[in-house]
Parts: structure tokens; C-alpha cells; sequence
């Protein structure tokens, strides 16, 4: 049951509006007209709800299902108890996302510029923006329509932040070029200095930072994350990017689309991701390296080397899944003897 007092609920639906949404088809005709209120999950759904049923490993708790309705699979369907509408849907999973847009919305602050907040008379404020208590936002700021801008947080003197996005409580933005459709959650440091330093009569000298970061559309930063800027060329994220929490992304990375970096992960200055890379938490990469479109990284592994599209590598060294598996088998036969 989703609690209102965080979410919007955009009102009841008919079993058969629910089965439209989900693209999903109704095998009970006569339940058509059954009325939905809410959303919830397989064990704790009941009378007027729906929930969804997708795994397999859970097909003998299907008997027990008490919602009104249940999208899952025509594998699954012949689990789910008897009394309960069943929507035959491909992908259970995208059927739900659609459900939730349908019937539930995030509660929005209202547009307008909080009194304690402090705006630079050089920045730029698009249309239908929220700008909360106590943000700060610098001279020749370009902030585009309808972006929220949470309490606390800081958008350095140059920033561009494209419409729609939203920079939660407590993040720093600067030295960054920022699309549209962008989510910074709370406690992001995008900008930062890289970490550079050369070492002169034993004395660790800083070096300048001279670069930017270049964010595309749709890109999610995850809380506490530190996306740091270039030295001298650009850090950049690519369009569809996820950065998950607690995660550090150096100076001169260069990610292309549709990244997924799970949280904790750390990659070291000027890797090159292609499209989709995929890299599990905890993981950990050198420098200079290149990692091809596709590939996925195993949780926390080590990478030191490149790594071809589509590999599958885990393990430090990260190897090859196969051999990474071999490993495991010689040291476990070989430590019984």
C-alpha cells in the first residue's frame, strides 16, 4: 500500500483500465468492472489491489495471493489462486513501472523562488523553477524551465542546467554543462578537482584543473557521488547514464550512453566507457583504461586492463566470467586435498 501523505494518487481504476495501461491481456472477463485502488506487492496484497508475479522461485506463494488482481505471465498464471483476475503480461516488471506512472506521482514543490534562498542577479532563472530555502546559485547561471533546485544546494558561478531537472538538498554543481531531464540527488559533488598532483623534491604539487563536466540528457547521479571535473579536456556523461550512490568518477572519464554504475564503484581519471557498460558495486578501475560498449563488470572487481565490447569479466584481476569460474573450481578441489 503506498502511503499518500509522500505520493499523489491520481485516483481508482477498473481491472480492465489496469490491463490497458500494462499492455497486458485479461483472462477473466467478468471481473472487468472490478474496481483497483491500489498497488502492492504478491504477499501483502488484498481486496482492491493489484499486484504482479513474476518469479518463479515464488510460484507456490501464487496460491496464496489475495489481491483483486495479479499481473504475471502466462508461465506463472496457472500459480495465482484461484478467485483472482489474472492479466497475461510479457514483461510483469515493465507492466508495473506503466502502472505506477498511471497511478501514482511524486509530490512536486510549487514553483517559485524561496525568500532565503540567494540568486546572483547575473543567473538566469527559467519559467516554473523551484528554488528552495537557502540554495545558492551564482553569477551567469543558466537554469532552463522548470528544474527544482533543493534546500541547501550550491550551483557554482558558469553552471548550465538544462529544463526539468532536479538537484537535491545539500548537492554542489560546478565548472558543468548539465542537459535536461537530469536527477542529482542529494549530497552529489559534481565539478570538483580532479585528483591531480605532481610530485616535485618530494613535495606533492597540485595541478590545476582546467576542465569541465559535460552531462547529456536523462542522467542520474546518485547521493554522495563525486563526478570531478577535467584537467584539461572534459569529464562527460553520456545520455541515460545511472551513477549510484557513493560512487567516484575522476577527472577526464568519458562515459557514453545508458551506463549503469552501481553504488560504490570507483573509476580512476581518463577511462573510457562505450555505450551500456554495466558495472556492479564496489567495483574498481585503473587508469587510462578503455572499456567496450556492452561489457559488464562483475561486483567488486578489480579491472587493470581493457576490455572488449560485450565481455563479461569479474574477479581482481578481473578476468573473463569463464575463467574467473575455473579459478574458483581448481582452488576449491585443490584445497580439499
Amino acid at each position: 500500500m503506498v502511503d499518500t501523505r509522500f505520493f499523489i494518487h491520481k485516483g481508482k481504476l477498473t481491472v480492465a483500465k489496469v490491463a490497458e495501461i500494462c499492455g497486458a491481456e485479461l483472462q477473466t472477463s467478468d471481473k472487468a468492472d472490478e474496481v483497483i485502488n491500489d498497488i502492492n506487492t504478491m504477499f501483502a496484497a488484498d481486496k482492491g489491489e493489484v499486484c504482479f508475479f513474476y518469479d518463479r522461485k515464488k510460484k507456490a506463494q501464487g496460491a496464496e495471493i489475495k489481491a483483486t488482481a495479479c499481473v504475471t505471465t502466462a508461465d506463472l498464471a496457472q500459480f495465482v489462486a484461484s478467485g483472482v483476475a489474472i492479466l497475461i503480461a510479457d514483461d510483469p516488471k515493465l507492466a508495473a513501472l506503466k502502472l505506477n506512472e498511471a497511478m501514482y506521482a511524486e509530490k512536486r514543490p510549487a514553483a517559485g523562488i524561496a525568500k532565503t534562498a540567494v540568486i546572483d542577479p547575473a543567473a538566469e532563472i527559467g519559467e516554473g523553477c523551484s528554488i528552495a530555502d537557502y540554495a545558492v546559485i551564482g553569477a551567469n547561471v543558466k537554469i532552463g524551465k522548470n528544474t527544482i533546485v533543493g534546500p541547501f544546494a550550491v550551483i557554482m558561478e558558469g553552471c548550465v542546467i538544462g529544463d526539468n531537472c532536479r538537484l537535491g538538498a545539500h548537492c554542489y554543481v560546478s565548472y558543468t554543462i548539465m542537459g535536461n531531464n537530469c536527477y542529482i540527488y542529494n549530497g552529489a559533488r559534481l565539478g570538483q578537482d580532479g585528483f591531480g598532483f605532481q610530485t616535485i623534491n618530494g613535495v606533492h604539487k597540485r595541478i590545476p584543473q582546467l576542465g569541465r563536466v559535460i552531462m547529456g540528457n536523462d542522467i542520474e547521479i546518485g547521493s554522495c557521488s563525486c563526478v570531478d571535473r577535467g584537467a584539461l579536456g572534459d569529464t562527460i556523461i553520456g545520455d541515460g547514464c545511472r551513477i549510484d550512490n557513493l560512487s567516484q568518477v575522476a577527472h577526464n572519464d568519458k562515459m557514453g550512453r545508458g551506463c549503469i554504475i552501481v553504488a560504490q564503484t570507483g573509476i580512476a581519471g581518463s577511462c573510457t566507457f562505450g555505450d551500456y557498460v554495466v558495472c556492479g558495486g564496489q567495483s574498481g578501475f585503473a587508469d587510462h583504461l578503455n572499456v567496450g560498449s556492452g561489457a559488464q563488470v562483475g561486483a567488486q572487481s578489480g579491472v587493470m586492463r581493457d576490455i572488449e565490447p560485450g565481455t563479461v569479466v569479474i574477479g581482481t584481476p578481473a578476468v573473463p566470467f569463464k575463467d574467473y569460474m575455473r579459478q574458483v573450481s581448481f582452488l576449491q578441489k585443490n584445497s580439499k586435498k
